[in-house]
């Protein structure tokens, strides 16, 4: 089994964290209605994908 030969430094693990730090999920915008959407998601107010017509909304 393998056995660190020397103490890692507080520096040198806090560097191979931030490699994995989340950086959260970046905001889009719908190319149809431009609502706020989840990317490569179906827009959830009008229904459209990669700026086709997916699904059917019922209008307010």
């Amino acid at each position: 089994m393998g056995v660190p030969k020397r103490k890692v430094s507080k520096m040198k693990k806090r560097q191979r964290m931030a490699a994995n730090a989340f950086g959260g999920i970046q905001a889009t915008f719908c190319a149809n209605c431009g609502e706020p959407a989840a990317p490569h998601n179906v827009c959830k107010h009008c229904g459209t994908y990669n700026k086709k017509q997916v699904l059917t909304t019922e209008a307010k």
